[in-house]
């Protein structure tokens, strides 16, 4: 918990997990954010006979129709503690405390692109809006909830398309809180050296801002290290490490602290899961500011694909409001282990050309909000390092590694926990 040296809560120091840049490590600014939000929000409800977007009436219905989800959406809400820093933001007036101010906030945010805040950004709204609830047990029942999860789908596809339309391109401007803005630039380095745009051209040529949160390297700009050596492992995103484990087995107590992987729910009990049983894993995350498309570690063959539908805010409950972590208020961040088991998830199966490597699995885990992973690879195709095999398309993000028992790989001690890591860079080997 950040503190003052006498031992109670500071809203303005930094919550250094917050890791990934998607949301402010400053709690105040969190709070400052959602406090426009929320008066927007509170206009809205005394100025309008109904929500803008229809797909929140039926967000409402849904709620509202079924006395278990009713329950569980009221009871998250109740069981915030009454005390800081959970209770007030800067203004005094209460944090978000109730269903019916939830609803008029996505109201508002799914007409928003996500603007650039330099330190203050939040990335991840609806995670904003969530960010007390989901550590709460009622919120874990409901956003581990099947059919809570399928609302969630049903509004991000409102969402989605906002993002996908030309309309969303307003913030891709050099004007304060544009992501060509001075801050911005300052905050993204040589971006018209390193991504393909016009800087000319208006947007800088982007046809969205989905375009241009999934916007590509030019090339040269991420070299594939030691292409044609195949008894060498690349990284397929840019990103930074998390975790690394031995000896993974076919069922574990995920849910708990140390957040161990359980292999047959993170593969989703795929008939290939049982060869990996034993195995090692290398997760990374992607920060908000990075780039999102996958690329093959290795040069080899795609065996399978698999699409896994599964949550969006559910967060382990070692890392709720009840444990020795709070408050952190974005225990998200904390359960990525935990999110391989649980939320919306791509299994890509590779078999590597090198033998002693053989059958491997790249994983990409949406982590929040939209989070879609796009497979752009089929099974019979052919992939040498550094070749595209998918994208995230807006949201947290952190990605897998997966080994079988008998691959000894040998990951990079250049690459401890918290390290960054370029697109395509040599992470692991195995012995010729």
């Amino acid at each position: 918990m950040p503190q003052h040296e006498h031992g109670k809560y500071d809203r303005n120091a930094h919550v250094h997990h917050r890791v990934g840049g998607w949301m402010p490590k400053n709690h105040a600014d969190l709070e400052s954010w959602l406090a426009k939000k929320i008066e927007t929000a509170e206009h809205n409800q005394r100025t309008q006979e109904s929500y803008k977007h229809p797909v929140i009436a039926e967000f409402r219905d849904f709620i509202e129709n079924d006395p278990e989800i009713y329950m569980a959406f009221h009871q998250m809400f109740d069981e915030i503690p009454s005390k800081p820093p959970y209770n007030n933001d800067p203004t005094g007036k209460p944090q978000v405390r109730d269903c019916k101010l939830m609803l008029s906030l996505f109201d508002i945010i799914l007409e928003e692109a996500p603007s650039f805040e330099n330190d203050n950004m939040v990335g991840l709204p609806i995670n904003a809006i969530l960010d007390w609830p989901m550590g709460t047990h009622a919120g874990y029942r409901a956003f581990v909830n099947p059919r809570v999860n399928e609302m969630f789908h049903k509004m991000f596809n409102v969402w989605t398309k906002f993002l996908s339309s030309p309309d969303s391109r307003y913030v891709l401007t050099s004007e304060p809180g544009g992501w060509f803005s001075p801050a911005a630039k300052e905050a993204i380095p040589e971006f018209e050296e390193t991504f393909e745009c016009d800087p000319s051209a208006p947007y800088h040529g982007f046809k969205s801002w989905d375009d241009f949160f999934t916007r590509r390297f030019r090339p040269g700009a991420r070299p594939i290290e030691l292409p044609d050596d195949d008894s060498v492992i690349n990284s397929p995103c840019e990103s930074t490490v998390y975790k690394t484990a031995h000896n993974v087995k076919k069922h574990d107590a995920f849910w708990l602290k140390g957040e161990p992987y359980s292999l047959a729910h993170m593969l989703n009990n795929d008939p290939l899961y049982e060869q990996f049983i034993g195995g090692s894993i290398w997760q990374a995350f992607l920060s908000a500011l990075k780039y999102h498309r996958w690329a093959s570690p290795v040069n080899g063959k795609i065996v399978k694909t698999v699409n896994v539908p599964g949550t969006f805010y559910a967060e382990s409950p070692a890392m709720g409001l009840a444990s020795d972590s709070a408050p952190d208020g974005l225990g998200i961040n904390h359960s990525q282990s935990f999110l391989t088991s649980v939320a919306a998830w791509a299994l890509i199966f590779i078999q590597a050309d090198n033998p002693k490597i053989g059958l491997m699995c790249f994983v990409g885990v949406g982590m929040g909000d939209v989070s879609t992973c796009e497979i752009t690879v089929k099974p019979g195709d052919t992939v040498k390092k550094g070749d595209q095999i998918g994208m995230f398309h807006f949201g947290g993000s952190t990605s897998c590694l997966i080994f079988r028992p008998e691959t000894t790989v040998q990951f990079s001690d250049d690459f401890p926990p918290h390290t960054d890591v370029n697109l395509n860079q040599a992470v692991a080997t195995v012995p010729n």
